[in-house]
């Protein structure tokens, strides 16, 4: 009878240590998820809200696993904001111990399109990262902050390079404006510091002059003509009238430029005023950048294309002229398009 207790007992031990050896597998070694989940994790987001998201997205295979890391590893203390992703090949303690230390994955930060107004700027990196529009344009002014990388509020789209970046969801504004500089500094190499010396231009003027190309034209084969032609005319002392900073001068409200706006008062107005703008009227792209380092005078520096207007055929593209005579007789062109195309 002692014997047969015995092997009971044995029996007993090693199906319950089997039960606890294979739990122990199951939270620490096995896969316990079907798909790959993206998980962000806001400021108050409480830890039973995760392991339901976790368990929705990712398609847990044992949600009792899972609960048991949650409990072990103390999730409901120790969980930190984030962006988080949960493969397949994971284990449940895996999952929590990252929830618990922040082993965040990057998400893709995007700063291309139209940049041209803070407020705009400030919602569009706002809705990418854990940060509100009113943190990020109060950044975009903070004399202070600004000052640290060599820029100001009027010169701080210089700073803003347009590419994509990967980045830390959490990441703060000083990291996205790290992240910038980064790229500013990445792009002025020493060859790029010579085409600007060698046009007379420093750094931030280069930016300006490449708000102005992006602001003419979308058109990236261009760019280098329109660049060399506000080139010729700073060489030749003759003022820019660039409309784009026009518009910058009314917020880039106004559907239609007219006569009685290129009055208006402001160091932006290059009608008025002579020379480069005190800053950019928008964020340049890498392209804009590009082409006034590399522009294209349509014959020598100073004595080549000095005008353009809009392409007749309403491409998008534009024609360009030496001499006003035959800038005028191509803005004829485009103006009869013009009226034909209305009364059709």
């Amino acid at each position: 009878m002692k014997k047969a207790t015995y092997i009971c007992l044995a029996l007993i031990v090693l199906a319950v240590g089997a039960v606890l050896g294979f739990s122990w597998l199951r939270d620490n070694k096995l896969p316990n998820f079907r798909k790959q989940a993206e998980i962000y994790v806001y400021p108050g987001t409480t830890a039973d809200e995760v392991l339901e998201q976790i368990a929705d997205k990712a398609q847990v295979l044992s949600r009792k696993s899972l609960e048991r890391c949650f409990k072990a590893k103390k999730v409901a203390e120790f969980l930190t904001p984030g962006h988080y992703t949960v493969s397949p090949g994971n284990p449940s303690v895996y999952v929590a111990r990252m929830l618990n230390n922040g082993w965040q994955s990057p998400v893709k930060l995007s700063l291309t399109g139209n940049l041209r107004i803070k407020s705009n700027i400030a919602a569009k990196i706002a809705s990418q990262l854990l940060l509100d529009s009113a943190t990020v344009h109060q950044a975009l002014n903070d004399e202070r902050l600004l000052a640290g990388y060599g820029f100001t509020p009027r010169t701080v789209f210089s700073l803003l390079i347009p590419d994509t970046y990967d980045i830390y969801w959490t990441s703060t504004m000083v990291d996205v404006l790290d992240r910038q500089k980064a790229a500013w500094d990445a792009f002025w190499t020493p060859d790029n510091d010579a085409k600007a010396r060698a046009l007379r231009l420093t750094r931030q003027q280069v930016s300006t002059l490449a708000s102005i190309v992006k602001g003419e034209s979308n058109h990236e084969p261009e760019m280098p003509r329109i660049a060399g032609v506000y080139l010729n005319r700073l060489k030749v002392g003759m003022p820019l009238q660039a409309d784009p900073t026009i518009a910058f001068c009314y917020d880039y409200q106004l559907s239609r430029i007219l006569n009685r706006h290129l009055a208006v008062d402001s160091a932006y107005n290059t009608y008025i005023h002579a020379g480069l703008p005190p800053g950019p009227i928008c964020v340049p792209t890498r392209a804009a950048l590009e082409a006034v380092l590399n522009p294209d005078f349509g014959g020598s520096w100073g004595a080549g294309n000095f005008y353009f207007c809009a392409n007749p055929d309403f491409s998008g593209t534009h024609v360009f002229a030496r001499t006003l005579a035959e800038h005028n007789r191509n803005a004829a062109a485009f103006r009869a398009e013009l009226d034909r195309r209305s009364r059709k």
